[in-house]
This record gives C-alpha cells, sequence and structure tokens, in this order.
C-alpha cells in the first residue's frame, strides 16, 4: 500500500469521525443572525463589544499610552532583577509570530473580495478597538502569572481566571475559575495541535509545492511531503526544548524579518502604482460607506472587516497571555501597553499593506473573485505582487514559510503551558508533549485534517466567550495595574531629569 492511499485513508476515517461534532460545533460557535440583508456571527460582535467596551473604560489608552508603548518595548522602563524569561521586544514578537501568518496574505484578499475595498477600512478600526482588549488580558497574564522554582514562568487564562476570579470573590470565584481554567487549557491545546501546528505546517507544504512545479515537481510527491514534514518538526522539536528562552530568540529576529520582506515587497508595488495611491484610499474609504456588489451593504461590509480582523489578531481569545506573561518585569501594566502594539502590527500594519496592495494593483484574478470565481486568497495576493515583481511567488513561499515556522513555534509553547496544567510539569509530561507535537508537524504535510481543523477555530473562538467574561469581571484589577504603572513611570522620569540637573550643575562647577 502506498503512502499517498495510506494517508487518504487516515484522512476519510478522520473526516468521518469528526465531521458530525465539527459541523455542529461550527453551528453553535459561529452561530450569525441576519443583519441588514448579511450575516453577522455573534462571536465576531461579541470580540467588537470587548474592544468598544474596554477602549471606552481605559479612557482609549490605545491611542493616549501608544508612544510609552513604544518606550517600554525599547527597554526605557526595565529594571533589574525582574522576574521572567524574555524581555519586552523578545516577548512581543514571540505573540505577534502567533497572529501573523496566512490569514494576513490570503485572509486579507478573502476579506477584499466578498466584502469589497470598504472591508479594509472596517478591519482598520476592529483592529484598532482590539488594541484596548490585549492590553487587558495581557496585563492580566502578568499579573496572576506562576514563577517556577527554576526561573521558568507560566502564564495565560488557565493562571488568571482562577487567581483573579479568587481574588475578587473569594472561594466561590476559584471554584468557578478552576472550572474555567481546565476548559480555558484544553481549548488552547486542541487549536495549538491543530490549528497552530498542522494547518500551518499543510498550507506551507501547499505553497512550496505550487512553486515547484505542482504535483509533478521536485516536492509534490509523498516522499517530498515526508521529507518537508520530518524536516519542520526537526526545527520545531529543537526549538521547543530550549523553552521560551529558545522561541524568543528565534522569533525576534524570524518575525521581523519576515514582516521587512512582506512590507517591502508591498511598498515596491505601492511605489511603482504612487499615482494611484490617492485613488485607491478614495476607492477603500467609498467602499466602506457605499459599497457596490457587497451583499448587506455598508453592514455587509462593516461584518467582514470586523470578522477578518477578529480572526487575525486573536485579541480577547487569551492566547497572547501565555507569551506575554513572560516577560521580565515588575509591572504588569507595563506588557499589557507592549501587548497593544501586538494588534496594531498585525491588523492595522501588515493587514492594511495586503489590501492596499490587492486594491491598487486590482490583478484579474481580484475581479474574478469579486464576481462569484472560486478562487484562492493567496493566489489574488500572489498575482497582486506579480504585477510588479514576477518572481514574487517566490519570495511569498519563503514569507509563508517564515510565518509559518514562527506560528508553530510559539503555538509549541502556548500548548505546552496548556498541557503542564493539566497533566503537570514533569520532565516526562513535557517530553511527551513535545513527541506529540513534532510528530503532528509531520502529518501536516502529509494530511490535510480539515475537519479537525474546523473544530480547532471552532474550539479556540469558543474560548473567547469564556476569557472575556473574565476580562469584564477583573477590569477594575487592570486599572489599578495601570495607574501603579503610571507612577512608576512619572517617578523614573522625575529621577532622570533631576540626575541630568544634578550632572549640568555639576559640570558648571568644574568649568
Amino acid at each position: 500500500m502506498s503512502l499517498d492511499s495510506v494517508t487518504q485513508s487516515v484522512d476519510e476515517a478522520v473526516s468521518g469521525f469528526f465531521e458530525p461534532i465539527a459541523k455542529w460545533l461550527g453551528e453553535v460557535v459561529f452561530y450569525a443572525v441576519p443583519v441588514g440583508g448579511t450575516d453577522l456571527p455573534l462571536i465576531v460582535a461579541w470580540l467588537v463589544v470587548a474592544g468598544l467596551v474596554f477602549t471606552g473604560w481605559f479612557g482609549f489608552v490605545q491611542v493616549r499610552k501608544f508612544r510609552l508603548a513604544v518606550d517600554v518595548v525599547r527597554g526605557k522602563y526595565d529594571e533589574k532583577g525582574s522576574d521572567g524569561e524574555v524581555n519586552h521586544f523578545q516577548a512581543l514578537t514571540a505573540a505577534v509570530s502567533g497572529t501573523v501568518g496566512l490569514g494576513n496574505i490570503a485572509g486579507v484578499a478573502v476579506a477584499v473580495s466578498i466584502g469589497g475595498p470598504g472591508a479594509t477600512f472596517w478591519m482598520i478600526l476592529c483592529g484598532l478597538l482590539g488594541m484596548a482588549t490585549k492590553f487587558v488580558e495581557v496585563t492580566l497574564g502578568v499579573k496572576y502569572r506562576q514563577v517556577h522554582p527554576d526561573g521558568t514562568v507560566s502564564g495565560g487564562p488557565m493562571h488568571y481566571l482562577p487567581k483573579g476570579l479568587a481574588d475578587r470573590f473569594g472561594a466561590n470565584g476559584l471554584k468557578l475559575g478552576k472550572v474555567l481554567a481546565v476548559l480555558a487549557s484544553f481549548m488552547v491545546l486542541f487549536f495549538g495541535l491543530f490549528g497552530g501546528n498542522l494547518f500551518q505546517v499543510n498550507q506551507s507544504y501547499a505553497q512550496l509545492v505550487s512553486v515547484t512545479g505542482g504535483e509533478d515537481g521536485l516536492m509534490g510527491s509523498s516522499s517530498g511531503a515526508l521529507f518537508f514534514g520530518i524536516l519542520v518538526a526537526a526545527l520545531v522539536g529543537i526549538v521547543l526544548l530550549g523553552g521560551i528562552r529558545s522561541i524568543a530568540n528565534v522569533t525576534s529576529r524570524l518575525v521581523p524579518a519576515m514582516a521587512g520582506i512582506y512590507i517591502a515587497a508591498c511598498l515596491i508595488v505601492i511605489l511603482v502604482n504612487i499615482t494611484d495611491v490617492p485613488a485607491a484610499i478614495g476607492t477603500i474609504i467609498e467602499g466602506a460607506f457605499n459599497p457596490e456588489g457587497v451583499a448587506g451593504g455598508v453592514l455587509g461590509a462593516l461584518i467582514i472587516g470586523f470578522k477578518r480582523a477578529a480572526f487575525s489578531n486573536e485579541a480577547g481569545l487569551g492566547s497572547a497571555p501565555i507569551a506575554h506573561s513572560a516577560v521580565k518585569t515588575k509591572h504588569p501594566a507595563s506588557e499589557g501597553l507592549v501587548a497593544l502594539l501586538e494588534p496594531f502590527i498585525d491588523t492595522v500594519v501588515i493587514c492594511t499593506m495586503t489590501a492596499l496592495t490587492i486594491v491598487i494593483a486590482n490583478p484579474a484574478s481580484w475581479a474574478e473573485a469579486r464576481e462569484g470565481a472560486s478562487i484562492g486568497g493567496v493566489t489574488i495576493t500572489s498575482d497582486a505582487f506579480g504585477t510588479v515583481l514576477p518572481w514574487f511567488p517566490y519570495v511569498l513561499t519563503v514569507a509563508v514559510l517564515l510565518f509559518a515556522l514562527s506560528t508553530v513555534l510559539t503555538w509549541g509553547y502556548y500548548g505546552l503551558k496548556a498541557w503542564t496544567y493539566l497533566f503537570g510539569r514533569s520532565k516526562a509530561s513535557e517530553v511527551t508533549y513535545k513527541v506529540v507535537y513534532t510528530l503532528i508537524a509531520i502529518t501536516g504535510s502529509l494530511l490535510t485534517l480539515q475537519t479537525l481543523i474546523d473544530m480547532a477555530d471552532a474550539v479556540l473562538f469558543m474560548l473567547a466567550v469564556i476569557n472575556i467574561i473574565g476580562l469584564y469581571l477583573l477590569a477594575p484589577v487592570v486599572k489599578r495595574e495601570l495607574n501603579s504603572f503610571q507612577e512608576f513611570v512619572r517617578a523614573r522620569n522625575a529621577g532622570e531629569s533631576t540626575g541630568d540637573d544634578e550632572d549640568q550643575e555639576s559640570v558648571k562647577t568644574t568649568v
């Protein structure tokens, strides 16, 4: 029996078993109500409303404290002797690597095809709102993290839900929090194995095959797929063994590199068509409030833009606090401010650059997709770049591979923290998880397991329901932490100012 027939049989068996469960779960989690001629998934509304509430609650923290957030990332307010494993920049890149990926390349193309250019405007708005939600959940992640005797750190909703609710509501809060923590751990683990791992490897392999001659090309055979899977698994396994420090060291180089490559390519297309930029921006704004050919009109474009942003930046889902919790800091709100940059980078910058490139280049495949043709999102993005850079599919392949690898690494860490919460932190337990994770990475190039991937998406967004309820209940804690950090910043700045004055006086005296 050939490898192809074996993998096909496994695919069919898994799909047959899980399909009814995946279908039911998807219908529940992504339940949509008709609004203005289109369907609004309630989970998207749940995430957007949270962004609105926290934006108001914290007085537009994403605008007022943006510069302070940048200063924190630069290390201006670092303190020696802080608990943690990585610096602010490394924590940010580790978390960004879990969100920036194929969704920014293919998902945006689908959004501007279904929702028109105007979906870009609403996508940006949702990304800006998500910054406030990310600030809240990451502040809680650091506040209630667990620092182990060996110096390693565990954090995320499985820690801040039970500890935070116990702080505010006593024994009853602790009981509820423990139940929610177990559910959150299971959801993170399930998505990590199949959405953050298998799907990323599968799609990156598909892109590699497409630029190496298709199924008849160099990588199109079963042996090519197996080789690719083993290579990715080996890289992931080696980095995972080093823990968050190793992952952060890789992602702190990988994320800026892959984002730089991608944004540079976008800028090349935009600069070559620089005279079309004002018209493209006008098309996006007009399409937001007066879309043509979009089901549901303005609401249709708005819903699609919000959906793309919510699915892209993961604000409110509880995943990012796991990576951010490992930061070296004595002030939880400092990392919350760093985290609000994450949706800005992911959605406001990278997703918008993709959308603007497609609108400006206006490839034929985009026009066909808007007329109802079934064309993959990555094809549209690739064609947009191809109008200026005919060789770009190869560069896009490199970008996709980098995006996928960084995502697999970060979700490997997220899954490990969920696994150890459920099954303990023993060496045997951690090794078992890492073996399972790397084996699934190998199968990612061989199997599609689309049903499991669909289930993983539903499970992750189900976590958002639990997580955001916790964020609402614990928002007063975040307010206190923000005030505490602001007092520290004022004291630090005042101290620096005084020190500068003394230095200047000393110089004058010497002269």
